[in-house]
């Protein structure tokens, strides 16, 4: 107990050492070259570690579009083809339609015949799911050479094999996209509809890689640049994404921030599946005739769903972050003195007798000692230090040669 206690209250200090080694000190220096290279290239040039950044971005989308088509015989407008029409940053431009009119509530013949199909009553199980409703138990005729379960719905069932041609002017129509951002910690702000633009330019304009704020962007351009072809995509459906990044450093003047655009196909694994290929979905119309009957039309809807995606990020100078990595950088430089350390001590010939100097053991000195080297009496490491040492003209420090 004593000698434990006698060991936790003792005292260590640094004790210059000076090693006049060649090798030794072309490893120090490399190690400080390359840390400092590190910092200044890397740290401070390419990551901008003076600056504070700011990734809490806020935005806005706006969008319209316009175009218009024509499907089965009809004139289709805005109202008809774009849903949601509330202008968001996610809308879909359908392209094709699968319609079954004139549905009321009843009793009819499943359509799905792979899930229905049966020979007599037995094969239909009442209260369960079909695909278009609920079985009623009875198996009857689909059509000349079928059987299909009955099922309790909407009837007719739905038929959605049929092939139709999707609508061809969607390639031309055009989306107006305008996005607005703002960087909180900066309270700065900026958007791709730029003030000074006029009516005339926008009318006029189209978007492309060389004119970015332009906010009329074609559907066909779109998919262009997302590498999509319009017939697959427009047949099956399919989701473009349109991603708006900001990237400023407000050290420099707000014109050189600007938005990067990037096009693609954020559902491409779709197009490997051998089930549910594109994008589709269903929706209904609803109706009430004379006699109070209700019915719908339910409509299949198979479109070009767009999503627009804004992220960003804002950089400017601050001290703190600054004197943070430069105090940062001067503390790391201090591994190549533990890297040399190492190797000094362990790969280096003459590893011990450096150990011999670099660490010693001073007990309590007591009253004025007329000769400093009785330090170095009564121990094997203190010798190796008469043998080895030698005083350099700085106070404390020792120079060590190489010996052979």
């Amino acid at each position: 107990m004593i000698g434990c206690v006698r060991d936790f209250f003792t005292y260590e200090t640094t004790k210059s050492v000076v090693v006049k080694s060649s090798t030794i000190g072309i490893v120090n220096r490399v190690v400080q070259l390359l840390i400092i290279a590190y910092f200044v290239g890397w740290v401070f040039l390419h990551e901008r570690a003076y600056q504070v950044r700011d990734t809490s971005i806020e935005s806005t989308v706006i969008t319209k579009v316009k175009g218009l088509g024509l499907y089965n015989n009809r004139i289709m407008d805005v109202a008809d083809y774009v849903t949601p029409t509330q202008g968001a940053s996610m809308f879909c431009i359908l392209t094709k339609l699968i319609n079954t009119e004139d549905q009321i509530q009843g009793s009819c013949a499943e359509s799905e015949v792979a899930v229905a199909n049966c020979t007599d009553d037995s094969d239909c199980t009442e209260g369960a799911d079909a695909a278009n409703g609920i079985m009623t138990g009875r198996c009857v005729e689909f059509d000349n050479s079928t059987k299909t379960c009955e099922i309790q719905g909407w009837c007719p069932a739905e038929i959605d094999t049929i092939k139709i041609e999707p609508m061809q002017e969607v390639e031309n129509f055009t989306i107006f996209i305008k996005n607005s951002i703002r960087f909180p910690l900066f309270n700065f702000t900026k958007g791709t509809l730029l003030p000074s633009i006029t009516q005339e330019e926008i009318s006029t304009c189209k978007f492309n890689m060389s004119n970015i704020y332009c906010p009329i962007f074609k559907v066909g351009d779109i998919l262009k640049f997302a590498d999509q072809d319009f017939t697959k995509i427009a047949n099956k459906g399919g989701v473009i994404g349109i991603k708006i990044n900001w990237v400023c450093d407000l050290d420099r003047s707000a014109e050189e921030c600007k938005p990067a655009f990037s096009f693609n196909r954020l559902d491409a694994i779709s197009e490997s599946n051998t089930v549910s290929k594109g994008y589709n979905f269903r929706f209904a119309k609803y109706y009430k005739s004379e006699n109070g009957t209700e019915y719908r039309t339910l409509i299949k809807a198979f479109g070009i769903r767009f999503d627009i995606i804004v992220s960003g990020m804002a950089r400017k100078f601050s001290v703190i972050p600054t004197l943070i990595n430069v105090v940062t950088a001067f503390t790391t430089i201090g591994v190549g003195t533990v890297l040399c350390d190492i190797i000094l001590l362990n790969f280096l010939k003459g590893g011990d007798k450096y150990k011999a100097i670099k660490f010693e053991e001073v007990s309590e000195i007591r009253g004025s000692l007329s000769n400093s080297n009785e330090l170095y009496q009564g121990s094997s490491t203190q010798l190796s230090v008469q043998q080895l040492g030698k005083h350099s003209e700085d106070s404390g420090a020792y120079s060590i040669g190489q010996h052979g």
